[in-house]
């Protein structure tokens, strides 16, 4: 078994989404243990003769975990398997409120009004979202493109590799996204909207791609930005940080910040994940 890995976060943030996709990446997914049977759980999924991508919990569902009992089980974890890590999925009070009242559901935290009960579980959680591994925004994520940040994050769990390095595209149209830990704005660059022959493509055409990177500023920003990238992803990795998000933003997040992350991964010369949030819109 390669890797542990503790889900949780807010209610309707998108736990089934990611249990579904940890479930189709030949992960052991199992929702809803009680907190005290995880580190015996985990045990006996490590012990056992089937071989998984890895063994996910996922745990709070009932809106009433308890972040230093969570936090205690992870650290016993952690003392059994090496890789265990927790995944906090978040998203805006007013993307959570949009989402119960179009399901209908009651929250599981008791509160006066919705607004009340997410406040309150947000200031409950909010040791464990510190303390998290791996923090996922899925307010500005349809269901598929979570999949799909899930898949590309955890993918290749069996590595080994001491930390992961994703890149993300966005628009700062669409804000700047939360669960991000480094950002860099190209908006300075000329922008292909305003030709109307590359405004219908996106960075990842050529045409696109050659406007953005054949000119001087663009050339000068992704030398300055890799060679910051190339030490700095290393002091990274040597702090322990299991996971390193690194956003480049221009303002739709079509054209240049999808142009220049497909470059960044080219000349930081490794297999980065790469997540165009906005290129689509």
């Amino acid at each position: 078994m390669s890797e542990v890995l503790l889900v949780t976060g807010m209610s309707g943030a998108g736990r089934s989404t990611v249990s579904a996709a940890l479930e189709d990446l030949g992960w052991f997914v199992i929702d809803n243990l009680p907190l005290e049977l995880v580190v015996r759980v985990s045990e006996l999924a490590a012990a056992g003769a089937l071989e998984f991508k890895g063994v996910a919990f996922v745990v709070g569902r009932s809106g009433r975990v308890q972040p230093d009992a969570l936090l205690a089980v992870e650290r016993e974890l952690q003392q059994l398997h090496e890789s265990a890590k927790i995944l906090f999925l978040d998203a805006s009070d007013e993307v959570l409120i949009h989402r119960y009242e179009g399901n209908r559901r009651r929250h599981p935290f008791p509160a006066p009004t919705l607004a009340d009960s997410i406040k309150g579980e947000r200031a409950r959680l909010q040791s464990i979202r510190d303390a998290a591994d791996v923090v996922f925004d899925t307010g500005s994520l349809n269901t598929n493109q979570l999949r799909r940040r899930i898949v590309e994050t955890f993918s290749d769990a069996s590595t080994g590799e001491t930390m992961r390095v994703a890149l993300v595209s966005f628009g700062y149209s669409y804000g700047i996204p939360r669960d991000v830990d480094l950002v860099f704005d190209c908006r300075f660059l000329p922008n292909p909207h305003w030709d109307e022959d590359l405004r219908p493509l996106t960075g990842l055409d050529e045409p696109v791609a050659e406007f953005v990177l054949n000119q001087e500023p663009a050339q000068h920003f992704l030398r300055d930005v890799s060679q910051l990238l190339e030490w700095q992803i290393p002091a990274f990795a040597a702090e322990g940080k299991s996971y390193l998000s690194i956003a480049i933003g221009c303002t739709g997040g079509r054209h240049r910040s999808v142009a220049v992350a497909e470059e960044l991964r080219r000349r930081l010369g490794v297999d980065n994940v790469v997540f165009h949030r906005d290129v689509t819109r």
